[in-house]
């Protein structure tokens, strides 16, 4: 699974509009070529994290508040769930971070047994 982080806010006031619409369409682009190649188990984008519900345990109960923790700058964006090795979800990794310049984590799905790394 790789995970996209990132920061709507900040990516839109750091960055050109002509920036962020070649981010985009690289960012499409590649999401149609892993397609094409069939590695794309699932994926999805996520709204901003201002629309965001935090469930956090308060008081001995489980309270809903508004947004996600306040000191976040970079949340989780998106995700691919790929049917790839390790070193190939590495490189799409590498290759999402050279043009976002945010973080990506690439964990393995829990249920895959060690050895299709």
């Amino acid at each position: 699974m790789l995970m996209m982080f990132g920061g709507l806010g900040a990516t839109l006031a750091d960055r050109s509009p002509e920036r962020i619409v070649d981010l985009q369409t690289t960012m499409m682009r590649m999401d149609a070529e892993l397609r094409e190649s069939g590695e794309v188990v699932d994926s999805r984008h996520l709204t901003d994290p201002i629309r965001a519900t935090t469930v956090r345990f308060t008081d001995g109960t489980p309270t809903p508040t508004d947004g996600p923790f306040a000191e976040i700058k970079e949340s989780l964006a998106g995700y691919w769930v790929l049917e790839c090795s390790h070193d190939r979800a590495l490189e799409i990794a590498s290759l999402v971070v050279a043009v976002t310049e945010y973080p990506m984590e690439v964990r393995r799905v829990m249920d895959e047994t060690p050895d299709q790394a």
